[in-house]
């Protein structure tokens, strides 16, 4: 299989993705628009992977390959493609299906549960993943449901947490491919942000929940071979 990603900033890498990749013997190729690279033929892959980033999907002017992007997203979704969106790339997929993006009431950084609809129980996708899972989240943005597609999974403090398009487009708010790693990478990088609030932890919490990222990353490989 030929997969491709979509990667946004230096900082947020395919994370656990990678390993899979390889254990599977599967082909990757990638493109980081912020470097203008341009998007390979759809006819050259056959799933796509969005990855996270701190910019807003509404700031086109700042960060003008936005429009690019959705455009190229848009055509792996009407010819057919497996598309996995992680927080940014779910916001990207969300605004692409032609649902709204905004700020959400509580930024959540860190781990805090997410619980699956009884949508997920019908999903092919979804229809084994846990009932509640401590997931690694690090977001300020949400998303509606897009027309069309399925509520897959909520939170406390952000109601749209996950949704499935057609069996084949998934868009996931918080992260499962984040390893220890990448975690203190998204630290470094955007510590700013860790201020305060009812769903912010403190950086030892995040760094302290070493079974927790060996949970997300299996989780996610499971997903991902659901998804091919």
């Amino acid at each position: 299989m030929n997969i491709h990603y979509i990667q946004h900033v230096a900082f947020e890498g395919l994370g656990s993705i990678e390993p899979w990749v390889q254990q599977n013997a599967h082909f990757l190729t990638g493109t980081r628009p912020y470097l203008n690279e341009e998007f390979p033929p759809i006819e050259d892959i056959d799933m796509l992977v969005v990855m996270g980033g701190p910019m807003n999907i509404y700031e086109e002017s700042k960060y003008p390959w936005l429009v690019e992007e959705k455009r190229f997203l848009d055509k792996a979704i009407s010819k057919g493609r497996s598309v996995l969106g992680i927080c940014l790339g779910a916001q990207l997929l969300a605004g692409v299906l032609g649902a709204r993006v905004y700020a959400n009431k509580n930024k959540e950084i860190g781990w805090f549960p997410v619980e699956t609809t009884e949508n997920a129980r019908t999903s092919t996708l979804f229809n084994t993943f846990p009932q509640c899972l401590e997931a690694f989240h690090w977001h300020g943005d949400t998303f509606d449901i897009p027309q069309g597609a399925k509520q897959i999974a909520r939170s406390a403090g952000c109601e749209n947490q996950a949704f499935v398009y057609d069996e084949r487009i998934v868009g996931l708010q918080f992260h499962l491919e984040t390893t220890l790693a990448s975690a203190q990478q998204l630290i470094a990088n955007c510590a700013d942000e860790i201020v305060p609030g009812p769903y912010i932890q403190e950086v030892q919490e995040m760094v302290a929940n070493k079974q927790g990222f060996a949970v997300i990353n299996s989780t996610l490989q499971e997903l991902l071979g659901k998804m091919w």
